[in-house]
């Protein structure tokens, strides 16, 4: 695994560089002529996005992160393929895209234990990366959203279609239930190192990963779970703006 080091590393800096792309202030500036960090929470993500911008310039921002998510994990197994192939592997189309699979993902190369860690490895430190762009942009003085909508998309990748779709109703769940968007969130991200456990067992770095990818997302919220402490978080369908001096 050793000699793959500089792959993962590449993957981990193309994702992060890749996450780190503000759709919502290009949205807002470029479409709606205004800057979406100047009203309601001023985050960039989906939520302020709809606030700021429509459901239109809301559900645009959602997909786009949502995509770079996606992207990251698809750039990664990319990467993984080009490594074993300079090392003397021989890939086919099928090693690059038959990884994707309805309940979950095989690996690039020859299906050994030694290709499934090294497509787990790359995809964690790459969804990781993407992540940890996004919620620290170094365009925005590596400030940025709260990564859920790009979290998302990149464990769709990472962890099949299953295991996302179970965040999912972790998340909608908890918003229908409460219509506090920020628990939904919040659960969901503190559900990364269980699903983690759940289909890495035995890749502890793969694990790693996606424990602190759910604690960056959770430390993104910090401000809302003090709201939701004081008692004074907004609800879904509220009427009442989310406090303008939240950290982005």
């Amino acid at each position: 695994m050793q000699e793959f080091i500089p792959g993962i590393a590449v993957a981990f800096v193309a994702a992060f560089l890749l996450g780190s792309i503000p759709f919502g202030l290009v949205i807002s500036k470029l479409f709606y002529k205004t800057d979406i960090r100047k009203h309601g929470s001023g985050n960039i993500g989906t939520t302020n996005a709809i606030r700021t911008m429509g459901k239109k310039g809301g559900f645009a921002v959602f997909l786009l992160d949502f995509g770079k998510g996606l992207l990251s994990g698809f750039l990664a197994l990319w990467i993984g393929g080009l490594s074993l192939h300079l090392r003397g592997h021989e890939l086919g189309l099928g090693d690059l895209f038959g990884v994707l699979r309805p309940f979950g993902l095989g690996p690039i190369g020859d299906g050994s234990l030694f290709s499934v860690q090294l497509t787990e490895t790359l995809l964690a430190f790459a969804i990781l990366g993407c992540v940890l762009g996004h919620i620290f942009s170094p365009w925005l003085k590596f400030r940025g959203g709260k990564g859920i909508a790009v979290a998302i998309g990149c464990l769709f990748v990472a962890i099949g279609v299953v295991g996302a779709v179970l965040e999912l109703l972790i998340f909608t769940s908890l918003v229908l239930i409460t219509r506090y968007v920020s628990v939904g969130s919040i659960a969901s991200a503190a559900a990364c190192p269980f699903f983690g456990l759940l289909y890495y067992w035995g890749n502890w770095p793969a694990i790693l990963c996606l424990t602190i990818l759910g604690c960056a997302v959770v430390w993104a919220h910090r401000q809302n779970i003090k709201r939701l402490i004081a008692g004074n978080e907004s609800r879904v369908g509220s009427k009442k703006k989310a406090e303008s001096g939240e950290k982005k």
